[in-house]
């Protein structure tokens, strides 16, 4: 390890989730461990930094396992708060070298996802055109539900959520199991360009017998007409009365247009994304018309981002283990990395460790579900895919609770 020189800064950015704050409190834990003067925690993102909103984090924790990391690691959300905001030119990155040089930082932490990983190359990039500046230690630390993330085998907060997803699904297959009435039940889920969380709803079926009996992805072309035949088919030759759909958010017909286009506002965000609404509800009415049975439409939305209660133990061991990574990766001298797992093992013999991957190369990628994780009919998943979920959703975290409610870690 190089000798250690500087202050340190870690922010959170883009949307929470139920890990983030166990990768926050890895990089805590590695930074007290190596003996950083001063860990400071940016207030809402870079927004945060260049409003000079810093706090020393050291204030709040004393020792690398002390309780109050623990219950840090087991409480949702952002706890530094986070932002959206895209760095976009080099006058920005120049106000930031200069709040660097002012509170002696050299080491720089962003746990986020892809637009974030697109922040950290941005200053690799201008650290590298301007050798005369600060020496500063860029390193991404990954954060996504989505696990859209490229060169790492998944990403901190999807098991989580898959985990939440596939819970979710078994309880709204025993509600629709009641009756006996012909019904469609449609539940959205996250996922604008790939389908890893609506993939995992497949997980209750493989580990229970009893799931949604159509899965739609974004990797594969929608079409109204092939959903309404699959559907026609499960109601002759399906097991039940009744037939559950689990959908991505954003699902596209071949020509790349959304398939609830027509009810979307048009609105972009800062990153130029369209804001996704409405493919449940656009579903339900085409079935409503089409075939005219009892139908019901129902959005996950955020509650699948933050469910603290059904944590993945998997998910968070992992979580603080690549924050303590993304410090040993910038206090031997790495810059312009991203804290990546890759897996070693499959079933039992599962596990991952933690490299450094080149954040350039991953800034603005898309990792896709693969074609032989979903199956030839384009409305399911394959034995592969399960096989590669299931590790991720495993283990139950002793999570404290006071008069019922769990307990959260507040700054």
């Amino acid at each position: 390890m190089n000798k250690i020189s500087g202050n340190a800064v870690v922010g959170q950015s883009g949307g929470p989730t139920s890990a983030i704050n166990a990768t926050l409190a890895g990089v805590i834990s590695g930074c007290l461990e190596a003996g950083i003067d001063k860990i400071y925690g940016m207030k809402n993102g870079i927004e945060g930094l260049l409003g000079e909103e810093l706090f020393d984090l050291r204030d709040c924790f004393d020792a690398p396992d002390c309780k109050k990391l623990s219950l840090l690691s087991l409480t949702p959300a952002a706890a530094l708060g986070s932002c959206r905001k895209k760095l976009k030119d080099d006058e920005t990155a120049a106000k930031m070298y200069e709040i660097f040089e002012k509170y002696d930082i050299s080491y720089f932490f962003y746990i986020g996802g892809n637009d974030s990983m697109d922040a950290v190359a941005r200053l690799t990039e201008y650290a590298k055109a301007h050798p005369e500046l600060r020496k500063m230690h860029f390193i991404g630390v990954p954060k996504t539900i989505d696990n859209d993330l490229v060169m790492t085998d998944h990403t901190p907060g999807f098991g989580s959520a898959a985990k939440y997803i596939a819970c979710a699904m078994q309880e709204v297959m025993r509600d629709c199991g009641v009756y006996k009435t012909k019904a469609v039940t449609i539940v959205e889920i996250m996922g604008r360009d790939a389908g890893w969380l609506t993939a995992s709803a497949g997980l209750t079926k493989a580990i229970t017998g009893v799931g949604p009996a159509l899965i739609y992805l974004p990797e594969c072309a929608f079409s109204e007409e092939k959903f309404l035949a699959d559907l026609k088919n499960e109601f002759e030759n399906g097991e039940h009365p009744y037939v559950v759909v689990a959908v991505s958010e954003g699902i596209r017909h071949a020509d790349g247009s959304y398939a609830a286009e027509a009810a979307m506002s048009g609105a972009v965000d800062s990153f130029g994304h369209k804001y996704l609404s409405g493919t449940g509800k656009y579903l339900e009415n085409l079935v409503r018309e089409k075939i005219g049975c009892k139908v019901r439409s129902v959005e996950v939305n955020i509650l699948q981002r933050c469910a603290g209660h059904l944590l993945s133990k998997t998910d968070i061991y992992e979580s603080i283990m690549v924050g303590r990574a993304a410090t040993g990766l910038a206090f031997s001298g790495e810059s312009g990395k991203m804290a990546a797992y890759v897996r070693r093992g499959e079933g039992k013999n599962y596990c991952c460790d933690v490299e450094g991957m080149d954040v350039t190369l991953i800034a603005n990628a898309i990792k896709k579900v693969p074609r032989e994780f979903i199956n030839d009919d384009e409305n399911g998943i394959t034995d592969k895919c399960v096989e590669y979920l299931m590790p991720l959703i495993a283990g139950e975290c002793e999570i404290p609770y006071k008069n019922g409610i769990p307990c959260h870690f507040e700054f």
